[in-house]
């Protein structure tokens, strides 16, 4: 959806997935294989110590992430945005970022999609046994990531759409642009006329999902 958005825009695409480090998926690809430090994280940590571990991560993350929404938002008017997904846009911090054209967008999904998308992708029930328990605490940590995340968001009252209603990447994306243009700040929807801050070439689409 995010890459669907950008080709709409013209824009860059970026996900904060590629920029630091941290235990990833738990099951192999073709062009894959789980290291065994990724592996034994999962078996060996409780689901709240692996949320305490991501969500570590991710605070770490956010002085990078701020810096380079900031580089995009206040570019000169000639250069290309930026859509940037991925979990580590925290809503709590997202919010407070005082730049102009910029936009968030938090994506959710109900847990039977998330649990069906992440058993798909990862061939669960042909899975061995053995192989299951990091996936199951994967599985764990993102639902409690998303619950939290929403909880947040429903607190601040930011904007957040469902995925998981059979809507293709580029409806999603005509969807979240419907509703960052209506921002009169970073994640929220504006409840009154006038003008919005998603005005201007360099609108950077910033928005925030764990979708698998």
């Amino acid at each position: 959806m995010a890459r669907a958005l950008a080709d709409r825009l013209g824009f860059g695409c970026l996900s904060t997935d590629g920029l630091a480090r941290h235990p990833g998926r738990p099951w192999p690809t073709p062009e894959w294989q789980v290291p065994p430090h990724v592996d034994e994280h999962y078996r060996s940590h409780t689901v709240d110590e692996l949320i305490d571990s991501v969500l570590g991560h991710y605070e770490r993350l956010w002085p990078r992430i701020e810096e380079l929404v900031t580089a995009h938002a206040r570019a000169e008017p000639d250069t290309a945005g930026l859509v940037l997904e991925g979990s580590a846009l925290w809503p709590a911090s997202v919010v407070k970022l005082a730049v102009p054209h910029t936009a968030a967008v938090w994506l959710t999904a109900d847990e039977s999609v998330l649990s069906a998308r992440m058993h798909a992708g990862c061939d669960y029930d042909r899975m061995p046994a053995r192989e299951r328990p990091p996936v199951d605490k994967f599985l764990a940590r993102t639902l409690c990531y998303q619950t939290m995340m929403l909880d947040t968001v429903t607190r601040l009252r930011l904007d957040h759409l469902d995925t998981g209603t059979g809507r293709s990447p580029e409806d999603l994306a005509a969807a979240v642009l419907a509703v960052a243009e209506a921002q009169v700040g970073v994640g929220r929807t504006a409840m009154r006329s006038g003008p919005s801050v998603a005005e201007g070439p360099n609108f950077v689409r910033a928005y925030g999902d764990q979708t698998l």
